[in-house]
């Protein structure tokens, strides 16, 4: 959607930056330095958070306990071991891409286990039974088992999985929506979430693979094994990431519109949960729709040329989010925020790296976290503003900023002479860009 057709509002006023005004507040008040924006209610809404954590964890490792204890029953202890073996070779090669993705603003590492966890423990529970059920509902009313499991791979099982890992995007969606702001977080916490689903799902299909070469007495590369590994984790270990992440796509654009936007913003996640929901069923019933080479007729025509395109896209949304960066933060540097150079180094990665490896040269590694937290927060600090142009911002706006504003200041000493080191080495220089109004303030005249 193109930022004219939201209707954009004026940007809000830049605070204007006193050092002595911030000296005085610190030696008047020093746990100042560990402040934290807590909104009203803060109480009860920590005592409720602690709650629904707690209930969450709960249902979470109770999940975990059943769905390992029935794939270990299908598959025997020595295909469940097996399985859990090869099925975590692509585990760390998935989540390193998603998280790659996510380096310009990275989201909390809590969220992504979160995901993780229900993708391979609660979403894989609830499929495993949903499809089992529906399968034998199928064969018992139409008494004809060959049909039921083709109706239950190609059209039960992509809804039912699909819905079961989409839950755990929209609670992240509904339940930390301040770390959810576009297009990349959606589609990491989709990346993620469909990883850990694909996991517990490889251990299944791996450890029965086992189970058969070990009765029929097959070894080597003419093994079931060495077959179903090769169409898994080698030929498509992104099938799975590839279907959620265009769930997460439909609650990323969700993100990106306006409040009063409610259609959308209920349309957009049910469009992509659908998208997802026919490649799901696509991919399954490639073999049965279109015979035995539809698996790979699919896999070439369709699955390869989607998953380059869905890469390009988020590739681009990361690259756009540090164009906002480059555009919203000047605003900061010329209210005395920032230095010149900080927004131009703070909006080029290769830049942010140099800086935090400057500082660990120099100062060590306490400076190197500072400085990336301080790059952690201008960066959140930027996407609040551009969401406060787009009209998106909560009602909280001005609280929030000024508390990223103090994070950023408390960090300053350090990452303000690292980042404009790494802005001069790598040849970023300041351009102001054309004049532009910030609900009446341009920092860029006089």
């Amino acid at each position: 959607m193109s930022e004219s057709s939201q209707h954009p509002a004026p940007h809000p006023a830049v605070p204007a930056f006193e050092q002595h005004r911030l000296d005085e507040l610190l030696a008047a008040v020093p746990e100042r330095a560990r402040w934290r924006y807590k909104p009203r209610n803060a109480s009860r809404l920590w005592h409720s958070k602690v709650l629904r954590a707690g209930v969450l964890i709960t249902l979470l490792a109770l999940s975990g306990l059943v769905i390992l204890a029935l794939v270990r029953e299908q598959t025997g202890t020595h295909g469940f071991l097996v399985g859990i073996g090869l099925a975590t070779l692509p585990v760390p090669l998935l989540t390193a891409a998603f998280r790659w993705l996510d380096r310009v603003e990275p989201g909390p590492w809590r969220n992504l286990l979160f995901a993780f966890a229900w993708g391979a423990f609660a979403a894989a529970l609830v499929a495993i039974l949903a499809n089992s059920f529906a399968t034998r509902w199928i064969a018992t009313a139409t008494a004809d088992p060959a049909s039921a499991d083709t109706l239950g791979a190609t059209v039960i099982a992509p809804i039912v999985e699909e819905s079961a890992k989409a839950a755990a995007i929209l609670l992240i969606f509904v339940f930390r929506r301040r770390d959810f702001t576009g297009i990349v977080d959606g589609v990491v916490v989709a990346g993620f979430t469909a990883t850990g689903f694909a996991f517990t799902e490889n251990i299944l299909y791996l450890g029965n693979a086992f189970g058969e070469d070990q009765e029929m007495g097959f070894s080597g590369l003419a093994s079931v094994t060495a077959a179903t590994f090769f169409v898994r984790i080698v030929m498509s270990p992104f099938a799975h990431p590839l279907f959620t992440v265009l769930t997460g796509l439909g609650f990323g654009a969700a993100a990106l519109a306006a409040r009063h936007q409610k259609i959308r913003r209920v349309a957009l996640p049910l469009l992509g949960l659908a998208l997802a929901m026919g490649m799901h069923a696509l991919w399954n019933g490639s073999t049965s729709l279109f015979g035995p080479w539809g698996f790979y007729a699919v896999y070439g025509a369709f699955m390869v040329p989607v998953f380059g395109l869905l890469t390009w896209l988020t590739i681009w949304s990361r690259q756009r989010e540090l164009r906002t960066i480059s555009t919203e933060l000047p605003a900061y540097a010329a209210a005395g925020w920032l230095s010149d150079a900080e927004p131009c180094a703070l909006s080029s990665m290769r830049a942010r790296t140099m800086a935090r490896d400057v500082a660990l040269r120099a100062h060590g590694p306490a400076a190197a976290h500072a400085v990336s937290e301080y790059e952690r927060f201008a960066t959140s600090l930027a996407f609040l503003r551009h969401r406060a142009h787009r009209g998106t911002a909560g009602p909280d706006f001005v609280a929030r900023e000024q508390e990223l504003l103090h994070h950023m200041w408390q960090r300053k000493e350090v990452a303000g002479p690292a980042l404009t080191y790494a802005a001069r080495a790598t040849g970023r220089v300041w351009t102001p860009p054309p004049h532009r109004d910030y609900g009446g303030y341009n920092p860029y005249r006089g």
